[in-house]
């Protein structure tokens, strides 16, 4: 039994061996046709793929071959035209050199033809001279001095009198540009500031502590407020005061503000100093409009932009001779409604202008060109009519006149500068003047006595007759007036007064 038991045990094990070997050689032909139908698809995916390739391949390399050839024919269409243009080109300078040999040789017979004139020409003035001699008795050095000296006293006399003519028919042009020139030197632009007019000064009421606050460890508050405010901050010795010093009056309104804050709270830090600058510049540009539109209201003028409002506010901050920009500009406002009045024009227009015709002076630091010009092209920009930017822009010649109110601005803006009180000089600058003035006068030769009369506004001269003539008196006038433009810088125009007296003594026997 139990031999049967080993016998079948045995059996079945062999039937499970015979059964796995046909399961393995079933996977393994299995495996053989797979990969074989694997590889066939690789294969002739590979096949697709190189002959795709392939084609690709060989349209780029026709593309290129064809680019290649259409550019070998452009390089050659190319040489062409230059091989035609240089041919023309030497066609030509062929023609240039014969007709430049032609010309030569004209040239050198009529250089051979002038030089036998000239010899000629030089042997009739030697002949003529000769003859001249002994007929005066004079040497030609003398004859020629005699001639040069009666040719020179006419001439002189003669220029003089046509530039006396030609400067009375040009007087009211000239005058009109004087102005121009002098509004753009004195008001536009200076060079040199006056100490008061580039600082201020801030009072710190007695507490001397607060200068080491304000100036911060190691100047740390000092540099942050100059930052903020782009102003130079100066701390002395002087007691209980610190100045503000800046070329920029709104820049320099905005500082004392704020500063005048910093020292009232106490608390003086970088981060302090921003947020107060910061109010105060805002509060200050809120502030440009209400003051733009206050002026408008005194100049009687309406419907203005808040834009415009806003720069002519900044006016506020600037001055001319001590004289503030807007308060001329009202000013001018209302005798240009006066003059519109009496010739019958536009009486509200008048005004307008008037008002706005100095705008240009709050952007001198945002435009370029005369404060005219650039107050008419803001003035445009802002739709203004055209004969009020024309008004603004023409008031001191800038522009044609195109129509009458750039003359009324001129009269009205004279006016107005010129009256007295209205612009004032320091008493050093004004003596200075003086003696400038009487040294220029008496820096020519002829005169005799020089005096600076009228407030400076006149150099009267007096010469001395002997010496120079009447009509040389006015040359000499004019040569002053111009030594004086170019040398001196005032306010208004000076007038040049030559005297020349005339004496005629007889004795009765």
């Amino acid at each position: 039994m139990v031999v049967t038991m080993i016998v079948a045990m045995i059996w079945i094990r062999k039937d499970q061996k015979r059964q796995i070997h046909r399961a393995l050689k079933s996977t393994e032909t299995s495996l053989k046709e797979h990969s074989r139908r694997e590889a066939e698809v690789l294969t002739r995916s590979a096949r697709m793929l190189t002959r795709e390739e392939t084609d690709r391949l060989r349209v780029e390399i026709e593309n290129a071959i064809g680019a290649e050839s259409e550019e070998i024919r452009q390089r050659e269409k190319r040489l062409e035209e230059r091989e035609s243009l240089l041919d023309r080109q030497l066609q030509s300078l062929l023609e240039n050199e014969k007709q430049l040999q032609q010309k030569q040789a004209t040239v050198h017979q009529l250089e051979t033809d002038l030089s036998d004139k000239l010899g000629a020409a030089e042997i009739l003035v030697a002949e003529n001279k000769e003859a001249l001699s002994k007929i005066t008795g004079m040497s030609p050095d003398d004859a020629r001095e005699q001639l040069f000296e009666i040719i020179g006293d006419e001439t002189k006399m003669e220029a003089s009198q046509i530039s006396k003519a030609i400067v009375d028919g040009a007087k009211d042009h000239a005058e009109e540009k004087a102005r121009r020139i002098i509004g753009l030197a004195i008001q536009r632009y200076s060079g040199e500031h006056t100490y008061e007019a580039t600082t201020a000064t801030i009072s710190l009421n007695g507490d001397e502590e607060i200068k080491g606050r304000i100036i911060g460890r190691e100047g740390r508050n000092v540099r942050a407020f100059e930052m903020a405010t782009g102003v130079t901050v100066l701390i002395d010795d002087t007691p209980n005061t610190v100045v503000l010093s800046g070329f920029d009056p709104i820049k320099r309104a905005i500082a004392r503000e704020s500063m005048s804050r910093l020292v009232k709270d106490g608390r003086i830090h970088p981060t302090r100093i921003e947020e107060v600058v910061s109010k105060v510049t805002e509060e200050n540009d809120y502030n440009l409009a209400n003051v733009g539109e206050e002026a408008a209201q005194r100049a009687g003028v309406s419907t203005l932009s808040q834009d415009v409002l806003s720069v002519l506010g900044k006016l506020r901050y600037r001055s001319s001779y001590s004289q503030n920009v807007l308060a001329h500009s009202v000013e001018v406002a209302h005798l240009m409604g006066l003059l519109a009045a009496e010739i019958g024009l536009d009486v509200s227009k008048a005004k307008r202008i008037g008002l706005l015709h100095d705008i240009g002076k709050a952007m001198s630091e945002e435009a370029e060109g005369p404060h005219a010009i650039v107050g008419g092209d803001f003035l445009k920009r802002h739709n203004e009519p055209e004969d009020v930017v024309n008004g603004v822009a023409s008031h001191h010649g800038e522009v044609p006149y195109d129509f009458i109110w750039g003359v009324l601005v001129s009269a009205a803006d004279a006016i107005s500068a010129s009256r007295p009180g209205a612009r004032s000089e320091t008493m050093t600058a004004y003596l200075q003047r003086f003696k400038n003035l009487e040294r220029i006068g008496a820096s020519f030769d002829g005169v005799e006595k020089c005096y600076a009369v009228q407030a400076g506004r006149e150099l009267r001269i007096i010469v001395n007759p002997k010496k120079i003539s009447d009509e040389e008196s006015y040359d000499l006038a004019r040569q002053i007036a111009r030594k004086i433009e170019d040398e001196l810088q005032y306010p208004g125009q000076i007038r040049v007064t030559m005297v020349r007296e005339n004496r005629f003594v007889e004795y009765a026997k």
